[in-house]
């Protein structure tokens, strides 16, 4: 199980090192049993590994270029998250998707190039709510799926399912709905890699406290990608302890 908390651009300077402390702090019985991660602001890495230094929270950033280096502005490189003590970074986020115009294939890359240098990739895939009416959930994500692994070899990697209409929404897809499109990530990770059927698959999308624990208790969930939520230490640590009960 594996509970990562995504800042997104959120929380200045001396309140995400105040809620990187608080997170260490009540999360601290939980982490020999379940993964914990924080993925703040780049601008805010060096001091949110300060504060989880010797702890049991492991860092994250939310975005990286696929070049070690060069000539671009406003970018990092794996490399340089590495150095910083980056241990999770999340690629292929619909907000990235959507917002920034990246692509499968650019995601890809990220994943290799971050793989390469020792980071974990959290791949997200998702659908949108028009392709979820039109009966195309499963195999949009699938494709996306794919894609966004092309020319990746088995290795460090964790995946994502974030039903694109259920960020940031407060509408969460039912149980049923995210079991069943996780069994099917899993059963594609497991045609594709050996032991892919051991990946870690979370599920991103409006999670919260009054929901975690059911969304858990489904067989193919392996945590969540928490966005709104892991801004509030309580309401994150609420939902690092569904993760447990449901391990």
């Amino acid at each position: 199980m594996l509970v990562a908390g995504n800042w997104k651009m959120n929380l200045g300077h001396a309140d995400a090192v105040g809620l990187a402390a608080d997170v260490v702090q009540v999360t601290a019985d939980a982490t020999d049993a379940v993964g914990v991660a924080v993925c703040p602001p780049a601008v805010w890495l060096d001091a949110v590994a300060e504060r989880l230094r010797d702890s049991g929270v492991r860092l994250g950033a939310q975005n990286v270029h696929p070049e070690e280096s060069g000539a671009f502005t406003g970018e990092v490189s794996p490399p340089m998250l590495r150095d910083l003590g980056v241990h999770y970074v999340i690629v292929g986020h619909s907000e990235r998707r959507q917002l920034f115009g990246e692509t499968s294939a650019f995601a890809a890359e990220k994943v290799r190039s971050a793989q390469a240098a020792g980071l974990v990739p959290i791949l997200c895939v998702g659908e949108t709510l028009d392709e979820r009416e039109a009966g195309d959930a499963e195999a949009t994500v699938l494709d996306q799926l794919a894609a966004s692994l092309d020319g990746v070899e088995a290795g460090d990697l964790v995946v994502a399912y974030e039903p694109v209409w259920a960020i940031g929404t407060g509408r969460t897809a039912s149980p049923e709905q995210a079991q069943a499109m996780h069994a099917a990530i899993r059963g594609a990770l497991a045609d594709r890699f050996t032991g892919g059927d051991g990946i870690e698959i979370l599920y991103g999308g409006s999670v919260k406290p009054g929901n975690a624990a059911e969304l858990f208790a489904q067989p193919d969930l392996d945590g969540a990608l928490v966005g709104g939520a892991s801004l509030d230490a309580e309401s994150f640590a609420a939902i690092v302890a569904a993760a447990r009960e449901a391990r």
